[in-house]
């Protein structure tokens, strides 16, 4: 007994988190996604394969 509480007050943080704004600058946050779209990890991935020797 008692868990209760605890669960009432996780299930309110969480409804907290996923409904609230907390100000977040949707266009700052836009640009810093935009600016390291350049190089993806398939890139790095398909760099790093060429690099190994040949055996």
């Amino acid at each position: 007994m008692g868990r209760g509480r605890a669960k009432a007050k996780q299930t309110k943080v969480a409804r907290e988190l996923k409904y609230s704004s907390h100000g977040i600058d949707l266009d700052r946050l836009r640009e810093e996604l935009s600016a390291g779209a350049g190089s993806t990890a398939d890139d790095r991935a398909e760099e790093s394969v060429e690099e190994l020797p040949n055996r």
